[in-house]
């Protein structure tokens, strides 16, 4: 078929038949592809496997199977489809892929018939299995987990608008001004609802039925434009964003208009309802023009894979597409990575000597481990003082950061295998306080770099990609802002919980911070780089606030607390996604 994807260079290779390395043949292998030198290696024959009994695929994978393949002309023998299952059954985590890439390969080959034997199937299977291994084995001892780590910084993350009349996105040329003009500012607006609107239009419950009897009037969940509101009567949904256009009186904005709003005996969902965020509320308009409001909430959350899936191509988080045969392989590698952690510290104070102390401390416990961690993320504050105006120590908290690097660079092993990611907190040294936060000033960390040349400084909030794995750091004390701009007290019926609230709200909201730009600037034409859409895997969400961790709807999200007010760090398991809360005994 002409309109398959283009495969990558080592599969395009043995799929052609000149690609026959010998054992121990040396291969190049991109810089992003490297595993760790400590990772145990599987050793598999690069002959196709011989006949052999196999375990008989479930009824549910030979449907999956036969639909597939019938989508794409072929008919499967019953050899072939144990032929096939068996391939998927090496790739547990990355079936789907797997079976698309077997698929794709099938489609170039020269067959004679469209019914499929094992045969054919376990040629093709054969040559992918090849071209794997082969890149596997090339370099069990040269490589670094080091490659298998993207950190992408927030201002260089592609921005995307949405078109509602195509409903695609299309992503944004030209250069961003960091001093934006009026218009910037609505854009922020307009591109927040969006993406929510378009995500809540594929949503079974919001979404307008194929056929009016299907769904009686009250069982209708479509939602109406406020413009629409006008000469309506009975209950409606709507959805807008909460703003006070007038003194004491909220009202819900569309792109349609506004309306007046009565959130007085509203019944709520989880989360802090602040000003700015977008709502899905339930009620009727009444004769004053207000709209009184029944139950509202916020727009219901997209699974992961189905946003990636309607998104395909296109680079939201940052750090480059990912092939869906590169993607199948890297998931192999994260899923054998079992030895690789992150630790990471918030509130680094470098003119505390008690804080030094236990830096010192954690840094000798993991010295004396086995195999260090891959990466420690250190994130401010890094001064028990605010960098503003009335600060006149810089030339002190430079000398203070080359400590660090010292410090750092006496832990040999440390030094030598792991990496070290600086994030700056709310009240260190920067142009502004307007979020995005742009990196550490080069002036304060040149002595430390002297130490740590490899070291990395990026922006606040940063991106990492740890081989598909997508993680965002956000350091700010965002929970005391978020309760404090409550409009309405949050519900206690599922969770009493401030932190389970606070997660719940900027996971539906898809954005880091839903706080009204008085509260909280953000520079109108990077306002993006905030966004969670699609929801990332992890996000760690650094406060001053207590120690929390919490898993919701398959994303996992903590707050490492405050290592120099409490003693606590976290430790994160890529492979298993499990967090561990650490604290220094007193």
């Amino acid at each position: 078929m002409s309109n398959l994807p283009r495969q990558s260079t080592h599969w395009a290779k043995a799929r052609s038949g000149y690609f026959k390395p010998s054992e121990g043949a040396a291969i190049d292998i991109p810089p992003d592809s490297q595993t760790p030198t400590h990772l145990s290696r599987h050793s598999h024959s690069l002959s196709p496997p011989p006949p052999s009994p196999m375990a008989a695929p479930s009824a549910a994978m030979r449907k999956k199977l036969q639909r597939k393949f019938r989508l794409r002309g072929f008919t499967l023998k019953v050899d072939a489809l144990e032929e096939a299952a068996a391939f998927l059954a090496r790739f547990p985590d990355a079936e789907d892929e797997a079976l698309d890439l077997l698929l794709d390969e099938l489609d170039k080959e020269p067959l004679k018939s469209s019914i499929l034997d094992r045969d054919a199937v376990r040629r093709v299977v054969s040559l992918l299995v090849e071209a794997e291994e082969a890149v596997d084995a090339a370099s069990p001892s040269a490589t670094s987990v080091q490659s298998a780590l993207r950190v992408v910084d927030s201002f260089v993350v592609p921005r995307f608008h949405y078109d509602p009349i195509k409903k695609v996105f299309y992503e944004h040329t030209g250069r961003l001004a960091l001093h934006g003009e009026a218009g910037d500012k609505a854009a922020l607006y307009r591109d927040r609802y969006q993406v929510l609107l378009q995500r809540l239009a594929r949503d079974k419950y919001f979404s307008k039925p194929a056929f009016e009897s299907v769904m009686t009037e009250n069982e209708s969940c479509e939602i109406t434009s406020i413009q629409s509101l006008v000469g309506c009567t009975g209950r409606r949904w709507i959805m807008g964003v909460i703003s006070q256009l007038e003194e004491r009186q909220f009202y819900l904005e569309d792109l349609t208009g506004a309306v007046p709003i009565d959130l007085a005996n509203a019944k709520i969902t989880s989360g802090f309802f602040v000003e700015n965020t977008v709502i899905v509320a339930e009620g009727e308009l009444l004769s004053s023009g207000i709209f009184q409001v029944n139950t509202c909430g916020f727009p219901p959350l997209e699974d992961r894979e189905t946003s990636l899936s309607l998104l395909m191509g296109l680079d939201f988080f940052g750090g480059g597409v990912i092939p869906t045969e590169e993607a199948l392989r890297l998931s192999s590698l994260e899923n054998k990575a079992v030895n690789d952690m992150f630790v990471i510290l918030s509130d680094v104070w470098l003119d505390s000597y008690e804080t030094m102390e236990k830096l010192g401390v954690v840094l000798d416990g993991y010295e004396s481990v086995e195999v260090v961690p891959s990466l420690f993320v250190l994130m401010g504050n890094f001064c028990s003082r605010p960098c503003n105006l009335a600060f006149n120590s810089f030339e002190e908290l430079r000398l203070q950061f080359g400590k660090l690097g010292e410090m750092i660079a006496s832990r040999t092993r440390l030094k030598e295998h792991s990496r070290f990611l600086f994030i700056p907190g709310p009240d260190d040294a920067g142009p502004s306080k307007a979020l995005p936060r742009c990196a550490l000033p080069k002036y304060l960390i040149e002595e430390l770099q002297k130490h740590i040349p490899n070291a990395i400084f990026v922006s606040n909030p940063c991106r990492v990609k740890f081989y598909t794995q997508e993680i965002v750091f956000f350091r700010q004390d965002l929970l005391y802002r978020m309760r404090r701009s409550c409009l309405i007290p949050p519900t206690t019926e599922e969770t009493s919980d401030p932190f389970e609230h606070l997660v719940a709200t900027i996971t539906h909201q898809s954005h880091l911070c839903p706080l009204p730009l008085t509260v909280q600037p953000i520079i109108w034409n990077y306002d993006h780089c905030l966004r969670l859409y699609p929801t990332p895997d992890m996000i760690v969400l650094a406060d001053k606030s207590e120690q929390k961790a919490f898993k919701y709807t398959g994303i996992t999200c903590f707050n490492p607390g405050s290592f120099a007010n409490d003693s606590t760090f976290a430790a994160y398991r890529p492979c298993t996604k499990e967090v561990e809360l650490s604290a220094l005994e007193s």
